[in-house]
């Protein structure tokens, strides 16, 4: 939540907007090529963007129109040369941006008001609700789980950079910001080479170790300090989970050493931040009979951490233990001084153990179901026949099997892998404790087999059915996936060896919603109400099955993938929806836009507990929609999806996002180990093409398209049908139906059609174009009819500003994107594939990462 909005505005208008004009100019003495004359160039290139757009021009006029009135460049090497200096120059305007706004982060939002644990402790207070907090904290916690979903462009270094950048800024450390300017002159924004998905873990532990380590310790330690009696050593408030290393959907590069390498950097980075702080301690804990026992404490961090061949021998249960023994002395005998040191070490041991993060694994059932054909073949472990039996005889085969697999069998490295995974889960789980890697994903459930498939696995490669410490989490993507989820499961609990082993975990079922999958196959409002429906279904039938439901949200940045307000959704939620904990996936930039920095991290996880615990203490909704306010929001979901519909099954649809936008250069990108489809040999396809390019391809074109169409024309003919005063009554009062349309509103004020208005008369694109601009038109008209605002975003000022100024940033080079991919397509069209395509291939990648990272959460 904003701070008071008038006094908040101005507060980023003096400390962004303001000082991004006057650092701006310190970039004059950067030390780039030609840099004065790159500056000058770029501000009149803005303007003249702005003003031949007012007019009408396309990028193709926009900038023959510049090459000629401001230089006198006549060759093509001149002007592209400036055109990557103006890339250079705006990436690092939006390093600026970005980190000014971090620095302002504790100025502009309300760190104690609405949504923060302040405000829970003042609502407990005020409403006596002490006992029933009590209750709540038994089993609720939020997880967020990290992702190496390629939507970050900005390499760790240049985050590393910013950070510190932010620090300075805060300081008003003019001469530190020169500094760390110009070391971004000279730090590279782009990859010469994919990461490895170790790379990519690597990277996220950097967040782990400076961002949610201390946010997570503070919100842990005002916890107890304020509902002590609420608090035990058992709740589990908060926890990180993590995919990189683990989650092999679709990546060939993700491999059981891998995921065994990236559990052991998880443990050792934790082991590194409790050796430091316990060094930290030994500093100020010099008292007899506390003085040798963090001593003895230290050695042991040591050994573990830094003596080679060192068995492991050290346990969460072990630490926590003797940092109660330290504290009862402390207290006993010298006066509680510095206890709350030991205090919040022991909270933040209680949060992240010795795995730091749950390692997930993620596969998907389409492996898992050749793998079981092919053993079946080779193997006597499972009927030769298997391959040919139906459903409910494979599932008998699978909950049958009394041997082990020889992976000596198999040829496939995918299949051994796959085996071999199921194995270092084991391993993990003796070395970082049961929680270090207890979960596995199953992309594309569509079916009770698909998860007796998993289940079969681990009775394959060895594990005892009393002994699977692992929780089986199918994942539901699409609109029929979503729509079958509830018999799917339903048949599930009554199958009883699986029910024996849902007994065995606690009662509880991990299922996993993907939002972005939902968004392409179905538009933005089939999506949301195709999991909200699940959710209501899948909880219902649970709760019949005395079966504690968790969901599992797999969220993008944008709202065009789950992302936005997400916070608001929890928050809106009545009884009909199961919340004992709040999973979601937190993706690319949401991480370091979202969690970049301490503060920013510590307020958007209150804002996820707060709203977790407020919505079941404070809040007597039984339902979260009454069945007139659903039948309403069935009724709009059914128009926009035959809307989208539409325009999906057009067929020039992909073929126009392919030749408008900068899709086919996503895999070349080099920000992730990933490929952009799951099928690469296949022609392109939407089924194959992941949601993360699909996303942001849109966003690149500005026009964000999953993130509202469909809206406008489901508003329209409810609307005509006489249903407006129910859709106002519905917006005054559903929160989740207020945040569906806020979260719209973000993705539409983030797209510019000027940018593509060339292509309404294209003879082949032209009729999809004007499809997209007509519902982004009737979209907005409805909008603002329903909120009463005069502008999109209006009733958000200060995340309409913010935007705004990146918008303005980044138009240079969506000019220069669009320039280059004209090119490129000329080229295309010439007799042996054009020469010099390569240069402008790199511009359209080079231009992309400045706008996809001044978009902050676009893909």
């Amino acid at each position: 939540m904003e701070a008071p909005v008038n006094n908040s505005l101005q507060q980023f208008k003096n400390l962004v907007g303001t000082k991004f004009q006057l650092y701006n100019s310190l970039f004059t003495s950067l030390p780039f090529h030609r840099v004065e004359k790159t500056g000058i160039f770029l501000s009149l290139f803005l303007l003249h963007c702005e003003e031949s757009y007012a007019k009408g021009m396309s990028p193709q006029e926009i900038m023959d129109s510049f090459f000629d009135q401001y230089t006198t460049y006549t060759d093509d090497q001149k002007k592209i040369d400036l055109l990557f200096r103006f890339v250079q120059y705006a990436e690092r305007q939006v390093v600026l941006f970005d980190a000014l706004e971090d620095a302002a982060f504790r100025h502009i939002r309300d760190m104690q008001g609405a949504g923060t644990l302040r405000h829970l402790q003042s609502e407990v207070m005020q409403e006596q609700a002490q006992e029933k907090l009590k209750e709540k904290l038994k089993d609720f916690s939020v997880r967020l789980v990290l992702t190496a979903h390629p939507t970050q462009f900005y390499p760790s270094e240049v985050l590393g950079i910013i950070n510190d950048l932010a620090k300075a800024l805060i300081e008003d450390n003019t001469a530190q910001v020169n500094m760390y300017l110009q070391q971004l002159g000279k730090t590279p924004f782009f990859k010469k080479e994919k990461p490895t998905p170790y790379d990519e873990a690597i990277s996220l532990v950097w967040f782990l170790e400076n961002i949610f380590y201390q946010a997570g310790g503070r919100i842990m330690s005002f916890m107890k300090a304020q509902f002590p009696g609420a608090i035990s050593d058992d709740t589990d408030v908060l926890r990180m989970g993590f995919w990189p290393g683990g989650d092999r959907d679709g990546n060939p590069f993700v491999n059981a050493p891998t995921t065994i390498e990236v559990a052991a950097a998880l443990r050792n980075s934790i082991l590194k931040c409790y050796f430091r702080e316990v060094r930290n301690l030994k500093r100020r804990l010099t008292f007899k009979r506390v003085e040798n026992v963090v001593a003895a404490l230290e050695a042991k961090l040591s050994r573990n951490l830094f003596q080679p061949g060192h068995v492991f021998d050290i346990s969460q249960k072990e630490i926590l233990e003797t940092l109660a023994d330290i504290r009862k002395t402390i207290i006993d005998e010298h006066n509680g001084l510095f206890v709350h040191l030991v205090d919040n070490l022991a909270s933040k041991v209680q949060i992240f153990g010795l795995f730091f993060a749950t390692l997930d694994i993620r596969q998907d059932s389409s492996v898992h179901e050749a793998l079981l054909d092919t053993i079946a073949s080779v193997s006597p472990a499972l009927p030769d026949n298997y391959a040919s039996l139906d459903e409910n005889g494979k599932i008998n085969a699978l909950l049958n099997v009394n041997q082990k697999v020889d992976t000596a069998l198999l040829e496939k490295q995918l299949h051994k892998d796959t085996i071999d995974t199921i194995g270092s889960i084991k391993q993990i789980q003796q070395t970082n404790g049961e929680e270090g890697c207890n979960r596995y994903i199953i992309s594309h459930s569509t079916s009770v087999l698909n998860v007796i498939e998993v289940y079969g696995l681990f009775l394959l490669s060895g594990w005892k059915k009393e002994e699977i410490t692992v929780d089986i989490v199918p994942l539901f993507e699409t609109i029929d996936d979503l729509r079958h989820a509830g018999q799917v499961m339903k048949n599930l609990y009554e199958n009883a060896d699986y029910r024996e082993h849902l007994r065995r975990r606690g009662c509880k079922q991990t299922i996993m919603l993907g939002f972005s999958d939902g968004t392409k196959d179905g538009g933005y409002l089939m999506a949301n109400w195709s999991i909200y429906k699940a959710k209501e279904e899948l909880s219902a039938i649970s709760k019949e099955y005395n079966i504690s439901v968790v969901f599992f949200d797999g969220r993008g940045g944008p709202p065009a993938r789950g992302g936005g307000k997400t916070h608001q959704f929890y928050a809106s939620m009545g009884r009909n929806i199961a919340n004992k904990e709040i999973q979601q996936t937190i993706q690319g930039q949401t991480i370091s836009s979202n969690f970049g920095t301490v503060d920013a991290a510590q307020f958007n996880m209150e804002q996820l507990v707060h709203a977790g615990i407020a919505n079941e203490l404070f809040s007597s909704r039984e339902v979260t929609l009454s069945k007139d306010e659903e039948q309403l929001l069935q009724s709009l979901a059914d128009a926009g999806y035959e809307s989208y519909n539409k325009l999906k099954n057009h067929p020039f649809f992909l073929e126009y996002l392919d030749h408008a936008s900068p899709l086919r250069y996503y895999a070349e990108a080099n920000i992730g180990s990933r490929p952009s489809k799951r099928n690469a040999s296949a022609k392109l396809n939407l089924n194959d093409l992941r949601a993360v390019p699909y996303v942001g391809a849109w966003s690149q074109l500005k026009q964000n398209v999953p993130g509202y169409y469909g809206v406008g024309s489901a508003l329209q003919q409810l609307d005509e049908q006489g249903k407006w005063e129910a859709l106002e009554h519905l917006y005054k009062h559903s929160l989740f139906f207020r945040t569906l349309l806020d979260n719209c509103e973000m993705a539409m004020k983030k797209s510019y059609f000027p940018l593509t208005a060339y292509l309404s008369k294209h003879p082949q694109y032209g009729e999809v174009w004007n499809m997209i601009y007509s519902e982004y038109e009737l979209t907005k008209k409805y909008l603002l009819r329903l909120n009463g605002e005069s502008d999109l975003m209006a009733g958000s000022p200060i995340d309409h500003l913010s935007i705004q100024m990146r918008e303005r940033i980044v138009l240079p080079l969506l000019t220069a994107q669009q320039f280059a991919l004209l090119r490129i397509r000329e080229l295309d069209a010439q007799p042996g594939n054009g020469h010099g395509k390569e240069v402008w291939e790199k511009l359209v990648m080079r231009c992309s990462f400045g706008i996809i990272n001044a978009g902050r959460n676009s893909a």
